[in-house]
């Protein structure tokens, strides 16, 4: 069992490559960053291959908790501590925007119900309220809570989405819009003018890396900045209706929401497992699974597990994704540090911009 919540069964598929192709550009990753990179370089009228070793969100993209979070991947006013107020809140607005266009992109996928993020010591529920402030100093939304969940802060503009159905919806559109996809089409060698695959080469003028978990092994010039780790999650069976928003508890290593359906569906613990945690591997093990499913007793939630998953994603030294050219006509996106559905996303249109040869209007991500 190592299937997400997400998965309907519904996916027809796309071919693999045989053969040789030209393009201007060739995506290697087809998840979220790579499909909103892909779209951006076709509204410009560029001609665009995408390349995914596996189906299309066969990773971390489609095998997330289907959180929409504004800002980076550390709570706001970290990221005003640690890289200034001016980039953090330019940041966070730009991320709004991007969910924003999300919902107008994939309304069908999307829920923007808010977040929660809770407290579970009164360290934490003190940081809590640092973090309400910060997010209130620079206008943005937020407020104090206190609930079933527990204390901490709501905030209103986030939101929850199926992301596998949403990066199969941008695929679909992106083929219509004449990109060229194919799936379990691996990346053999990549070089800024030609990408090799088993069966076929794609001659460009510029490779896209968007990939997020492994990316230190498909471009090796980023090992020791970038950590391949996993996370792993579990669903339940319908419940009654207790959560009108999703969780994010314990510092974010505890996450959870409910489905519109009644299933809950849980993940974390990665703390839990230590170094066992950082590595490439996206199998489940019994010792976060337990854990996690501890944790819905802990919640008086008593349902059969339905599914089981886990998903290798990037971490970064200092929370911020990589975004630059690793080697001559090679860029690469990735180390979205736990919360790349919305950063990746948004750096994935940044970068089709530099790759156009511009620059995108309010671009805060590319250096």
């Amino acid at each position: 069992m190592n299937t997400p919540v997400w998965d309907d069964g519904n996916w027809s598929g796309l071919p693999s490559l045989e053969g040789d192709l030209e393009a201007e550009f060739c995506v290697v990753g087809l998840g979220g960053s790579g499909l909103a990179a892909i779209h951006e370089l076709l509204r410009l009228g560029r001609n665009v291959v995408g390349l995914d070793a596996g189906p299309v969100a066969g990773g971390a993209a489609g095998r997330n908790g289907g959180f929409l979070l504004a800002g980076l991947a550390k709570f706001y006013h970290q990221s005003v501590a640690e890289h200034g107020r001016d980039f953090a809140r330019r940041a966070y607005q730009a991320t709004l925007e991007q969910i924003a266009q999300m919902k107008e992109e994939t309304p069908q996928a999307i829920r923007l119900v808010g977040s929660l993020r809770i407290a579970a010591s009164e360290e934490e529920l003190q940081d809590c309220m640092a973090h309400l402030e910060a997010l209130r100093a620079d206008g943005f939304e937020a407020e104090p809570y206190e609930g079933p969940e527990g204390q901490g802060l709501l905030i209103p503009s986030d939101g929850v989405f199926n992301p596998l159905e949403r990066c199969r919806i941008l695929a679909r559109q992106a083929l219509q819009a004449g990109a060229r996809l194919f799936e379990n089409t691996p990346a053999l060698s990549i070089s800024g003018q030609m990408v090799q695959t088993p069966q076929g080469r794609v001659y460009c003028q510029k490779v896209l890396v968007a990939v997020d978990g492994r990316l230190e092994y498909v471009l090796p010039e980023l090992a020791g900045r970038v950590r391949t780790a996993r996370l792993q999650m579990l669903t339940t069976a319908p419940v009654s209706m207790r959560f009108s928003r999703p969780v994010y508890r314990r510092w974010g290593y505890d996450y959870w929401q409910q489905l519109p359906d009644g299933r809950i569906a849980l993940g974390g613990m990665r703390d839990a497992g230590g170094e066992a945690e950082w590595t490439d591997r996206s199998e489940t093990t019994e010792a976060i699974q337990q854990r996690l499913e501890r944790l819905l007793d802990q919640m008086d939630i008593r349902a059969p597990i339905t599914h089981r998953w886990a998903a290798s994603v990037g971490y970064s030294a200092n929370g911020l994704p990589i975004a630059e050219e690793v080697r001559p006509g090679v860029w690469a996106m990735g180390g979205y540090s736990g919360t790349g559905n919305v950063v990746g996303a948004l750096l994935g249109r940044e970068i089709a911009w530099v790759l156009h040869g511009s620059r995108m209007p309010g671009a805060v991500l590319v250096p």
